[in-house]
């Protein structure tokens, strides 16, 4: 037996490899002229050809079926692209409740049933409108003058009273407390121009200045000059005098500690800016005279007092229905607050370039910060938003008064006024303002002096039965302590809450039964806040009781009564 060699050489026989195995029989039935197809079956179309020969080529190359899915994805993809999704519904979320101004759509809705609804008259709403009072008694204004005389002064104390009136009006009282509790002699304040009130007015054409240190007199010295030897120092001009950077808020110690050993060096010192350079939480030596200044010393100008005088005489003339009681309105909605609010009202893209202009023209570059985001739904639903004439006119009708009730409408040039005043105006047509209680001639003087022609309003609406304050600042805050001065501790002011109105006015829900409840609500609520007591950091402007105040038990006010 012979090994086996797999090495061939030639001229021996090498074994044959095994015959390959034969395909399958399926395939090779009737195989002839016509290849796979079976006979008679031969693909009649074009696209029967194409099947066929894509079939053969997957059946002949079965590693294709690998790459199907990736075949597939990349088919699908192509086909998506080709494809336009325009016609997929915009889901869009619906904004949160109380971020869109729909006021005018709410008062088109309940204007009918308001309109019909006689269930008050407006002297009754007057009438009734307050109804909480102190429960001890009433408060009565009690600022102890002293009676003792001056001591030597320490030096002389000028300051510059910067922003408008009743920013102003905040320097000057606080310059009285100082240069009392420093021992020191005031000079009348000088009013510093600003760039947005546009106001040269000086003391003299705001307040009776011989009035003002007359009413002081035995508690603070205050002249309108510094005597010659001492300007003469400083080549007779004030801005060489030093001036003297104080922090806002500060406290007396620190006005004694650092500010009074520089005046009795210098005798003469300087402070500007002077506004809120005072800490609200002073002793009581000290609020006494804010008291002093603020509610006794201080009185316009004959001028402005004698025309304020007549508008509140006419204002009560033409409320005769109402036994000449009117309601006083502070509306804040002037361009320039619309824009610094960065609300958004029902102008469309107008309005929005109104407003970017306006923001541009009063604080350059502060809006369009880089990072800086506005959220003008947030901003309304914090009610941070101003009031529209509109929703004032809606919340007081819900509050129970009526078409025949007197407004006295205190404000600056309405944004857009012909248009947003028109629902006001349907709403209380006796409205009144300035210019239609005062002629052309009466106005004149006081026409181009913003601070002239925000003393009247203060005037008026200081007398008024109900004062509405529609947005923050100091002109409001002014009016809440001097009506509580006036009218035994009780502001009479309605504020509202404005987050709530917000939540309101945006409820297109809402029947008219329901929204004047709400209203009547925080009506209520005003008249239960209206005689709150000053807390240890609140404003003595607000908060006069019972700093400025003392209580007048009923039994002893009642006796007093019988016996006058």
């Amino acid at each position: 037996m012979h090994a086996y060699n797999r090495i061939s050489s030639s001229g021996h026989n090498t074994p044959s490899p095994p015959p390959s195995p034969l395909r399958s029989p399926r395939y090779r039935h009737g195989k002839g002229k016509g290849g796979r197809f079976p006979s008679g079956q031969q693909p009649r179309t074009l696209a029967e050809k194409l099947a066929w020969v894509v079939l053969s080529v997957l059946l002949r190359r079965q590693g294709v079926f690998l790459f199907a899915p990736l075949i597939y994805i990349s088919g699908m993809l192509l086909y998506m692209g080709t494809v336009s999704f325009d016609v997929v519904p915009h889901i869009k979320p619906r904004p949160p409740p109380g971020s869109v101004y729909r006021s005018p759509q709410l008062y088109e809705k309940l204007r009918p049933e308001m309109d019909s609804d006689s269930s008050s008259s407006s002297a009754d709403g007057l009438a009734n409108v307050w109804k909480h009072s102190y429960k001890a008694g009433e408060w009565r204004p009690c600022i102890n003058e002293s009676i003792e005389g001056l001591p030597d002064s320490n030096g002389y104390i000028y300051v510059e009273a910067n922003g408008g009136l009743n920013q102003q009006r905040t320097s000057i009282c606080n310059a009285v407390a100082v240069a009392g509790y420093l021992n020191a002699t005031l000079l009348i304040p000088h009013f510093h121009f600003h760039s947005i009130w546009r106001d040269p007015s000086k003391f003299s054409d705001i307040y009776d200045e011989d009035y003002f240190i007359n009413s002081l007199k035995n508690n603070v010295r205050v002249v309108d000059k510094i005597p010659e030897y001492i300007m003469e120092r400083f080549d007779h001009n004030m801005s060489n005098v030093y001036n003297f950077r104080v922090k806002a808020w500060s406290s007396v110690r620190y006005y004694r500690d650092a500010v009074l050993p520089k005046l009795l060096e210098e005798q003469i010192i300087r402070i500007s800016p002077f506004a809120n350079r005072l800490s609200f939480d002073a002793p009581p030596a000290v609020q006494r005279l804010r008291c002093l200044a603020n509610y006794e010393a201080l009185k316009f100008s004959n001028p402005i007092s004698t025309l304020a005088e007549n508008l509140v005489a006419r204002m009560k003339e033409r409320s005769a229905n109402n036994d000449g009681k009117y309601i006083a309105v502070h509306l804040r909605f002037e361009e320039d607050m619309v824009a610094f609010s960065c609300c958004v009202f029902d102008g469309g893209e107008e309005e929005k370039r109104e407003m970017n202009a306006a923001r541009e023209r009063g604080w350059r570059g502060k809006f369009t910060k880089r990072g800086r985001v506005i959220r003008p739904g947030a901003i309304r639903i914090n009610g941070k938003c101003p009031l529209t004439p509109l929703e004032v006119g809606l919340m007081l009708r819900g509050m129970g008064f009526d078409n025949n009730t007197s407004i006295y409408l205190a404000s600056g040039k309405i944004y857009k006024s012909e248009k947003m005043m028109a629902p006001l105006l349907e709403m209380f047509p006796l409205l009144q303002t300035k210019d239609t209680l005062a002629s052309v001639e009466e106005l004149a003087p006081f026409k181009n002096y913003s601070s002239r022609m925000a003393a009247l309003d203060y005037t008026v609406c200081l007398h008024s039965e109900v004062f509405v304050t529609t947005q923050g600042g100091n002109f409001p805050h002014f009016l809440l302590g001097h009506r509580r001065y006036l009218y035994g501790g009780h502001s009479r002011t309605i504020r509202p809450d404005k987050r709530k109105l917000a939540l309101i006015f945006d409820n297109p829900n809402i029947g008219w039964k329901a929204f004047k409840r709400q209203m009547l609500s925080i009506r209520s609520h005003s008249d239960a806040k209206g005689i709150e007591l000053k807390r240890p950091n609140d404003s003595i402007y607000s908060f006069p009781c019972p700093d400025c105040m003392c209580r007048v038990n009923k039994s002893e006010d009642h006796r007093s009564s019988t016996a006058s």
